[in-house]
Protein backbone atom coordinates (compact mmCIF):
# COMPACT_ATOMS: atom_id res chain seq x y z
CA UNK A 1 0.00 0.00 0.00
CA UNK A 2 1.11 3.31 -1.08
CA UNK A 3 1.90 5.56 2.29
CA UNK A 4 -0.85 7.71 3.31
CA UNK A 5 0.24 11.71 3.06
CA UNK A 6 1.02 13.87 6.54
CA UNK A 7 -2.06 15.85 7.13
CA UNK A 8 -1.83 19.17 8.66
CA UNK A 9 -4.74 20.72 11.20
CA UNK A 10 -3.93 23.70 12.55
CA UNK A 11 -6.17 25.23 15.09
CA UNK A 12 -5.85 29.77 15.38
CA UNK A 13 -6.79 30.02 19.09
CA UNK A 14 -7.72 33.18 20.89
CA UNK A 15 -8.56 33.02 24.73
CA UNK A 16 -11.32 30.32 24.26
CA UNK A 17 -9.83 27.27 26.18
CA UNK A 18 -13.15 28.00 28.61
CA UNK A 19 -15.46 27.58 25.26
CA UNK A 20 -15.10 26.16 22.08
CA UNK A 21 -11.17 24.90 21.82
CA UNK A 22 -11.86 21.71 23.77
CA UNK A 23 -14.07 20.56 21.10
CA UNK A 24 -12.20 21.61 18.26
CA UNK A 25 -9.20 19.96 19.41
CA UNK A 26 -11.17 16.99 20.26
CA UNK A 27 -12.62 16.59 16.90
CA UNK A 28 -9.06 16.88 15.41
CA UNK A 29 -7.71 14.44 17.63
CA UNK A 30 -10.38 12.11 17.51
CA UNK A 31 -9.91 11.56 13.64
CA UNK A 32 -10.50 7.99 11.86
CA UNK A 33 -7.18 9.12 9.74
CA UNK A 34 -4.17 8.07 11.46
CA UNK A 35 -1.36 10.41 10.00
CA UNK A 36 -1.94 13.70 11.49
CA UNK A 37 0.21 16.27 13.08
CA UNK A 38 -2.12 18.86 14.56
CA UNK A 39 -0.97 22.13 15.64
CA UNK A 40 -2.46 24.85 18.01
CA UNK A 41 -1.58 28.41 17.04
CA UNK A 42 -2.32 30.48 20.16
CA UNK A 43 -2.35 34.08 19.34
CA UNK A 44 -1.21 35.05 23.33
CA UNK A 45 -4.51 34.07 24.99
CA UNK A 46 -4.17 35.60 28.59
CA UNK A 47 -6.99 32.42 29.66
CA UNK A 48 -5.20 28.83 30.68
CA UNK A 49 -4.59 27.98 26.66
CA UNK A 50 -1.54 27.08 27.36
CA UNK A 51 -1.87 24.56 30.28
CA UNK A 52 -5.19 23.47 28.61
CA UNK A 53 -3.38 22.02 25.29
CA UNK A 54 0.09 21.07 27.23
CA UNK A 55 -1.95 19.35 29.94
CA UNK A 56 -3.46 17.23 26.61
CA UNK A 57 -0.90 13.94 25.56
CA UNK A 58 -0.79 12.83 22.48
CA UNK A 59 2.35 12.79 20.47
CA UNK A 60 0.67 14.24 16.87
CA UNK A 61 0.06 18.02 18.58
CA UNK A 62 2.28 20.83 18.45
CA UNK A 63 2.04 24.36 20.27
CA UNK A 64 3.12 27.34 19.36
CA UNK A 65 2.81 30.58 21.80
CA UNK A 66 2.82 34.41 19.96
CA UNK A 67 3.97 37.15 22.88
CA UNK A 68 3.11 39.60 21.75
CA UNK A 69 0.51 38.39 19.34
CA UNK A 70 -0.19 38.57 16.24
CA UNK A 71 -2.91 40.49 13.68
CA UNK A 72 -5.27 36.89 13.34
CA UNK A 73 -4.59 36.32 9.81
CA UNK A 74 -0.56 36.03 10.49
CA UNK A 75 -1.85 33.82 13.16
CA UNK A 76 -3.22 31.57 10.26
CA UNK A 77 -0.41 32.06 8.13
CA UNK A 78 1.87 31.20 10.74
CA UNK A 79 0.14 27.37 11.03
CA UNK A 80 0.65 27.47 7.48
CA UNK A 81 4.12 28.16 7.53
CA UNK A 82 4.80 25.52 10.34
CA UNK A 83 2.72 22.74 8.51
CA UNK A 84 4.77 19.40 8.08
CA UNK A 85 1.47 18.03 6.03
CA UNK A 86 1.47 17.32 2.56
CA UNK A 87 -2.25 18.34 3.24
CA UNK A 88 -3.32 21.34 4.90
CA UNK A 89 -6.78 22.66 6.83
CA UNK A 90 -7.45 25.43 8.77
CA UNK A 91 -9.85 24.74 11.48
CA UNK A 92 -10.92 27.89 13.19
CA UNK A 93 -11.01 26.80 17.25
CA UNK A 94 -14.97 27.47 16.95
CA UNK A 95 -15.48 25.11 13.95
CA UNK A 96 -15.87 21.09 13.82
CA UNK A 97 -15.09 18.39 11.26
CA UNK A 98 -16.56 14.99 11.41
CA UNK A 99 -14.46 12.30 12.59
CA UNK A 100 -13.99 10.69 9.06
CA UNK A 101 -13.38 14.13 7.54
CA UNK A 102 -9.67 13.82 6.30
CA UNK A 103 -9.98 10.36 5.67
CA UNK A 104 -12.52 11.10 3.41
CA UNK A 105 -10.82 14.07 1.45
CA UNK A 106 -7.88 11.43 1.27
CA UNK A 107 -9.81 8.61 -0.10
CA UNK A 108 -10.98 10.93 -2.31
CA UNK A 109 -7.78 12.29 -3.85
CA UNK A 110 -6.37 8.69 -3.77
CA UNK A 111 -9.50 7.86 -6.16
CA UNK A 112 -9.69 10.70 -8.35
CA UNK A 113 -5.73 12.07 -8.28
CA UNK A 114 -4.46 14.83 -6.48
CA UNK A 115 -5.83 18.08 -6.81
CA UNK A 116 -4.78 21.41 -4.82
CA UNK A 117 -8.22 21.80 -2.84
CA UNK A 118 -10.49 19.52 -1.72
CA UNK A 119 -13.85 20.72 -0.66
CA UNK A 120 -16.45 18.57 1.60
CA UNK A 121 -20.36 19.58 2.20
CA UNK A 122 -20.83 21.82 5.30
CA UNK A 123 -23.43 22.11 7.77
CA UNK A 124 -24.01 25.72 9.96
CA UNK A 125 -24.70 25.62 13.42
CA UNK A 126 -25.01 27.84 16.55
CA UNK A 127 -23.40 28.59 19.44
CA UNK A 128 -24.84 25.47 21.09
CA UNK A 129 -24.30 23.06 18.09
CA UNK A 130 -27.87 22.94 16.94
CA UNK A 131 -27.51 22.28 13.26
CA UNK A 132 -28.90 25.51 11.58
CA UNK A 133 -28.63 24.37 7.78
CA UNK A 134 -26.91 21.67 5.87
CA UNK A 135 -25.36 22.64 2.27
CA UNK A 136 -24.22 18.71 0.50
CA UNK A 137 -21.56 19.73 -1.99
CA UNK A 138 -23.11 19.29 -5.42
CA UNK A 139 -20.39 20.74 -7.48
CA UNK A 140 -18.64 17.42 -8.35
CA UNK A 141 -18.10 17.90 -12.41
CA UNK A 142 -18.73 21.43 -12.56
CA UNK A 143 -16.05 23.27 -14.61
CA UNK A 144 -14.37 26.60 -12.61
CA UNK A 145 -16.62 29.08 -14.08
CA UNK A 146 -19.92 27.63 -13.24
CA UNK A 147 -18.49 26.40 -10.02
CA UNK A 148 -18.38 30.24 -8.96
CA UNK A 149 -21.33 30.93 -10.55
CA UNK A 150 -23.04 28.03 -8.64
CA UNK A 151 -21.51 30.03 -5.46
CA UNK A 152 -22.37 33.57 -6.48
CA UNK A 153 -25.88 31.68 -6.89
CA UNK A 154 -26.19 30.06 -3.52
CA UNK A 155 -26.14 26.72 -5.19
CA UNK A 156 -22.70 25.14 -3.61
CA UNK A 157 -21.46 25.40 -0.20
CA UNK A 158 -20.16 28.69 1.31
CA UNK A 159 -16.27 29.50 0.95
CA UNK A 160 -15.85 28.15 4.43
CA UNK A 161 -12.26 26.93 5.38
CA UNK A 162 -13.41 23.84 8.03
CA UNK A 163 -14.71 21.66 4.91
CA UNK A 164 -11.68 22.69 2.57
CA UNK A 165 -8.70 20.95 2.77
CA UNK A 166 -5.47 22.23 1.02
CA UNK A 167 -2.48 21.05 -0.84
CA UNK A 168 -0.36 22.52 1.22
CA UNK A 169 2.67 23.15 -1.37
CA UNK A 170 0.26 24.84 -3.66
CA UNK A 171 -1.70 26.89 -0.91
CA UNK A 172 2.16 28.30 0.01
CA UNK A 173 2.64 29.09 -3.54
CA UNK A 174 0.16 31.30 -4.24
CA UNK A 175 1.52 33.31 -1.10
CA UNK A 176 -0.94 31.49 1.84
CA UNK A 177 -3.93 33.53 2.79
CA UNK A 178 -3.98 37.09 1.98
CA UNK A 179 -6.28 39.91 0.46
CA UNK A 180 -6.54 43.59 0.95
CA UNK A 181 -8.14 43.55 4.32
CA UNK A 182 -7.97 40.05 5.16
CA UNK A 183 -12.00 39.52 5.03
CA UNK A 184 -12.37 37.18 1.65
CA UNK A 185 -8.94 35.70 2.02
CA UNK A 186 -10.55 32.72 2.86
CA UNK A 187 -12.34 32.99 -0.47
CA UNK A 188 -9.38 34.24 -2.69
CA UNK A 189 -7.15 31.13 -1.51
CA UNK A 190 -9.80 28.38 -2.14
CA UNK A 191 -10.94 29.81 -5.56
CA UNK A 192 -7.21 30.57 -6.52
CA UNK A 193 -5.63 27.01 -5.57
CA UNK A 194 -8.97 25.51 -7.24
CA UNK A 195 -8.79 26.86 -10.51
CA UNK A 196 -4.71 26.98 -11.04
CA UNK A 197 -4.47 23.25 -9.50
CA UNK A 198 -7.50 21.40 -9.05
CA UNK A 199 -10.66 21.02 -6.97
CA UNK A 200 -12.04 17.45 -5.92
CA UNK A 201 -15.71 17.75 -4.39
CA UNK A 202 -16.97 14.97 -2.20
CA UNK A 203 -20.53 15.45 -2.22
CA UNK A 204 -21.25 14.66 1.82
CA UNK A 205 -21.48 16.94 4.38
CA UNK A 206 -18.13 16.37 7.01
CA UNK A 207 -17.93 19.85 9.05
CA UNK A 208 -19.14 22.25 10.42
CA UNK A 209 -18.84 26.22 10.35
CA UNK A 210 -20.23 27.69 13.97
CA UNK A 211 -21.98 31.21 14.26
CA UNK A 212 -22.72 32.58 17.29
CA UNK A 213 -22.65 35.89 19.30
CA UNK A 214 -18.86 36.73 20.01
CA UNK A 215 -17.60 36.44 16.52
CA UNK A 216 -15.80 39.97 15.52
CA UNK A 217 -18.84 42.57 14.72
CA UNK A 218 -18.48 43.68 11.06
CA UNK A 219 -21.02 46.54 10.24
CA UNK A 220 -18.41 49.19 10.98
CA UNK A 221 -15.86 47.69 8.15
CA UNK A 222 -17.86 47.87 5.43
CA UNK A 223 -16.01 50.06 3.14
CA UNK A 224 -13.37 46.87 3.73
CA UNK A 225 -15.29 44.68 2.92
CA UNK A 226 -16.49 45.99 -0.29
CA UNK A 227 -12.76 46.69 -1.04
CA UNK A 228 -12.23 43.05 -0.55
CA UNK A 229 -15.29 41.98 -1.94
CA UNK A 230 -13.88 44.40 -5.60
CA UNK A 231 -10.49 41.93 -5.49
CA UNK A 232 -11.94 39.31 -5.18
CA UNK A 233 -14.50 39.56 -7.82
CA UNK A 234 -11.97 40.85 -9.95
CA UNK A 235 -9.70 37.97 -9.26
CA UNK A 236 -12.77 35.99 -10.24
CA UNK A 237 -12.92 37.43 -13.76
CA UNK A 238 -9.18 36.49 -13.90
CA UNK A 239 -9.76 33.28 -13.21
CA UNK A 240 -12.03 32.22 -15.24
CA UNK A 241 -11.82 34.43 -18.05
CA UNK A 242 -14.41 32.94 -20.88
CA UNK A 243 -17.46 33.68 -18.38
CA UNK A 244 -15.73 36.67 -17.10
CA UNK A 245 -18.53 38.81 -18.46
CA UNK A 246 -21.57 37.10 -16.69
CA UNK A 247 -19.46 36.17 -13.57
CA UNK A 248 -19.04 40.00 -12.87
CA UNK A 249 -22.26 40.74 -13.44
CA UNK A 250 -24.00 38.29 -11.03
CA UNK A 251 -21.21 38.83 -8.71
CA UNK A 252 -21.75 42.53 -8.61
CA UNK A 253 -25.35 41.34 -7.16
CA UNK A 254 -23.97 38.74 -5.25
CA UNK A 255 -21.73 41.31 -3.00
CA UNK A 256 -24.26 44.18 -3.05
CA UNK A 257 -26.14 41.52 -1.52
CA UNK A 258 -23.80 40.43 1.12
CA UNK A 259 -22.42 44.42 1.82
CA UNK A 260 -25.61 46.10 2.52
CA UNK A 261 -26.31 43.04 4.72
CA UNK A 262 -23.06 44.09 6.63
CA UNK A 263 -24.25 47.93 6.30
CA UNK A 264 -27.52 47.25 7.85
CA UNK A 265 -25.51 46.05 11.27
CA UNK A 266 -24.27 49.46 11.88
CA UNK A 267 -26.72 51.31 14.22
CA UNK A 268 -29.40 53.49 12.24
CA UNK A 269 -27.91 57.22 11.50
CA UNK A 270 -25.45 58.76 9.34
CA UNK A 271 -23.40 56.00 10.05
CA UNK A 272 -25.09 53.22 8.37
CA UNK A 273 -26.13 56.16 5.57
CA UNK A 274 -22.29 56.62 4.95
CA UNK A 275 -22.41 52.50 5.12
CA UNK A 276 -25.01 52.15 2.18
CA UNK A 277 -23.55 55.19 0.40
CA UNK A 278 -20.25 53.08 0.31
CA UNK A 279 -22.22 49.97 -0.87
CA UNK A 280 -23.81 51.70 -3.60
CA UNK A 281 -20.45 53.65 -4.64
CA UNK A 282 -18.63 50.07 -4.56
CA UNK A 283 -21.43 48.23 -7.00
CA UNK A 284 -23.28 50.74 -8.59
CA UNK A 285 -26.32 49.05 -7.03
CA UNK A 286 -29.40 50.60 -4.70
CA UNK A 287 -29.96 49.40 -1.74
CA UNK A 288 -33.67 49.86 0.83
CA UNK A 289 -36.96 49.03 -0.02
CA UNK A 290 -36.09 49.14 -4.18
CA UNK A 291 -33.58 46.29 -3.87
CA UNK A 292 -35.51 43.09 -4.35
CA UNK A 293 -36.90 44.12 -7.30
CA UNK A 294 -32.92 44.76 -8.28
CA UNK A 295 -32.26 41.00 -6.94
CA UNK A 296 -34.44 39.41 -9.69
CA UNK A 297 -31.68 38.73 -11.73
CA UNK A 298 -29.74 36.73 -9.29
CA UNK A 299 -32.62 34.81 -8.51
CA UNK A 300 -33.37 33.52 -12.21
CA UNK A 301 -29.89 32.52 -11.82
CA UNK A 302 -30.25 30.64 -8.78
CA UNK A 303 -33.27 29.00 -10.52
CA UNK A 304 -30.89 28.23 -13.56
CA UNK A 305 -28.18 25.92 -11.66
CA UNK A 306 -31.06 24.03 -10.26
CA UNK A 307 -30.54 21.47 -13.20
CA UNK A 308 -26.74 22.04 -13.43
CA UNK A 309 -26.27 21.40 -9.60
CA UNK A 310 -27.58 17.79 -10.45
CA UNK A 311 -24.92 16.93 -12.96
CA UNK A 312 -24.93 18.85 -16.00
CA UNK A 313 -23.09 22.02 -16.57
CA UNK A 314 -25.37 25.29 -16.39
CA UNK A 315 -23.63 26.09 -19.54
CA UNK A 316 -22.79 23.23 -21.33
Amino acid sequence: MPTLPLVTIAIPTYNRASGYLGETLGCALGQTYPHLDIIVCDNCSPDHTEAYVRSVADPRLRYFRHEPGLLPNDNFNFGLQQARGEYFLLLHDDDLIDADFVESCVRAVRERGPAGLIRTGARRIDGHGAVLLEVPNEAGGLPMGDFMLAWLASRSVPMYLCNSLFNTAHLLKIGGFRSRHNLFQDALAELTVAARFGRIDVKEIKASYRVHASQRARGALVWAWCEDSQQLLDAMCALAPAQAETIRQYGRWFFSVHNYRLAALVPPGPERWRAQWQVFRAFDLPGGYTFNRWLRPLRALKHRFVDGMRGESAYA
